[in-house]
């Protein structure tokens, strides 16, 4: 019983945050006709007003929302570039306050200006060779070498935890030190909705509290592999 219970508090702790995060996203993800316009045209304006007007405005995929540093683009999807919803404006004001932080050179951009690109190819090969091993185990079978490609898969994966949460203090300055002023003191949202907007902008800021938990079960299926593989 004890154990079934540390079990599904385990599961909690790994799904919660990815789960919650979806959820508000989702919840206030509703066009409003007061909003006086869209993401990308927040977005627009805000890059304009803070002197930003060397910054790129594009649209990407869905789910794909950031700011690259490399190309000084805000990049939105298209439903937070087109609509009018609480999400949109917030996720908007949210990217562009990391434009802000990279274009100011501020100390809380480095970590992220210098390795997260590396942590996602990194984690995108460990991704690689874990689903490789099947492949090779089958061919070679020599289960060391299996067993080598594990370890040094697992170890690209932890990487990227540990990035993840080293950039944190990054997403919150650019939810609450950003974003949340800009929107309070511009007006750009009725007042009745900051409570709303509160909640967005910390769902941004857990956006990557939240893929890091996911790599950890992600590990946690891959060592049973190695196990298996042993």
């Amino acid at each position: 019983m004890i154990f079934a219970l540390i079990g599904l508090f385990l599961i909690a702790l790994i799904f919660g945050p990815q789960i919650w995060v979806k959820y508000v996203l989702n919840k206030h993800n509703k066009s409003l006709p007061d909003m006086p316009g869209t993401g990308g045209e927040l977005a627009n304006h805000l890059l304009r007003q803070f002197g930003l007007a060397n910054v790129k405005l594009e649209e990407t995929k869905p789910g794909t929302d950031h700011y690259d540093p490399q190309d000084n683009a805000v990049r939105l999807s298209p439903e937070y570039f087109q609509g009018k919803s609480l999400t949109a404006v917030a996720v908007a004001a949210h990217e562009v306050g990391h434009a802000i932080q990279f274009n100011r050179n501020e100390p809380v951009s480095f970590l992220r200006k210098r390795f997260l690109g590396k942590a996602h190819l990194m984690q995108k090969i460990g991704v690689y060779l874990l689903m490789g091993i099947p492949l090779i185990a089958g061919i070679i079978r020599i289960p060391h070498v299996a067993g080598l490609m594990l370890f040094i898969g697992l170890l690209t994966l932890l990487s990227s935890v540990f990035i993840y949460m080293a950039i944190l203090p990054e997403e919150w300055d650019a939810s609450f030190n950003k974003a949340l002023p800009i929107l309070e003191k511009g007006g750009y949202v009725p007042a009745t909705y900051m409570p709303a907007i509160r909640q967005i902008l910390k769902a941004c800021a857990l956006t990557y509290v939240a893929a890091a938990l996911a790599d950890v079960l992600s590990l946690w299926r891959w060592l049973a592999l190695l196990r298996y593989v042993r």
